[in-house]
């Protein structure tokens, strides 16, 4: 009988842990050709996540779970589960419902089929979600297909099934900044998407504040783009050329006219200040892909399990 992995990330999810078991098994009737495996992984809780997966697997020997040392990040999190998982098949599902677990069996024979290595997901809307949220999301993505040669499907989730092949090449790529989205896609393989319209979460509160999805949204960039990098050089170029151009209009003012007075304070303070501005930005942009290098030639593990069971 073929397996199928199921990799939860959970964060302060005590509430949904019970509620998400009970949906998955409610599908498995679907493919009862499959033994199901479940992972949970937990990203430094500190609620009672641990003491609502533990309760789960006295009572059903294929749950398992990584208990992380702290909170590490959901993409750590996420690759600890692709490297515990066993299935022939593996699936990367939130626990909160919001992706909905009827969706799976259709996924499943896709893949098994053949035809597909993976087949994702992505929401045709975000209903529900705040009007400024939804602007920045739509944003990030025409932003990032638009200046990277990885293209990441707008709406995409991280609810997808895959094979083993494509699994065991993630788990290669053994990055510490890690962007799954990108990720997902930078692997190739055959891979198609299934739309289905927003849904709510089933119970507790999402861990994703607005600021964190910024900065999640800005490592996607740095690590899937160098056009930032390009943006930083042309400003430079073009100040200088500004700046050459000025020069040599003064000299053939004073040539033209040798009593006119070289004045104009205000417009060189505005210059200056214009200049600085394109170098303090471009310094920040050359020191967030520094400081990823950073972490990279550090070599520190992505994750530290405290306990895997």
């Amino acid at each position: 009988m073929p397996k199928l992995s199921i990799i939860v990330p959970v964060l302060n999810e005590q509430e949904t842990v019970p509620l998400f078991f009970e949906a998955l098994e409610k599908v498995h009737a679907q493919i009862a050709d499959y033994a199901l495996e479940y992972w949970f992984i937990d990203d430094g809780s500190t609620d009672g996540t641990i003491q609502a997966i533990e309760t789960l697997q006295a009572k059903n020997e294929h749950v398992h779970y990584v208990e992380l040392s702290r909170n590490f990040g959901k993409e750590a999190a996420l690759y600890a589960g692709l490297q515990q998982a066993t299935g022939d098949y593996v699936v990367v599902m939130d626990v909160d419902l919001q992706d909905p677990p009827e969706l799976l069996p259709e996924m499943l024979a896709g893949v098994a089929s053949g035809d597909w290595d993976a087949i994702g997901t992505r929401r045709i809307n975000r209903k529900g979600e705040s009007k400024v949220r939804t602007f920045f999301a739509e944003l990030f993505y025409k932003l990032i297909n638009r200046i990277s040669d990885t293209k990441i499907v707008e709406g995409a989730r991280d609810y997808r099934v895959m094979t083993r092949q494509m699994v065991d090449t993630i788990v290669q790529m053994q990055e510490y900044n890690r962007f799954s989205k990108g990720i997902f896609v930078w692997v190739g393989f055959k891979q198609k998407y299934l739309e289905y319209e927003n849904v709510d979460r089933v119970a507790g509160k999402s861990s994703w504040s607005f600021w964190k999805l910024v900065r999640y949204s800005i490592e996607g960039i740095v690590n899937f783009s160098q056009t930032p990098l390009l943006i930083s050089a042309l400003l430079g170029m073009l100040s200088f050329v500004f700046s050459l151009v000025f020069a040599v209009l003064l000299v053939i003012r004073q040539l033209l006219n040798p009593a006119a007075a070289i004045n104009g304070w205000t417009s060189m303070i505005v210059i200056m200040l214009f200049i600085s501005g394109i170098q303090l930005l471009s310094l920040g942009i050359v020191g967030r892909y520094i400081s990823n290098i950073y972490l990279e030639v550090k070599r520190r593990p992505i994750y530290v399990a405290r306990k895997i069971k």
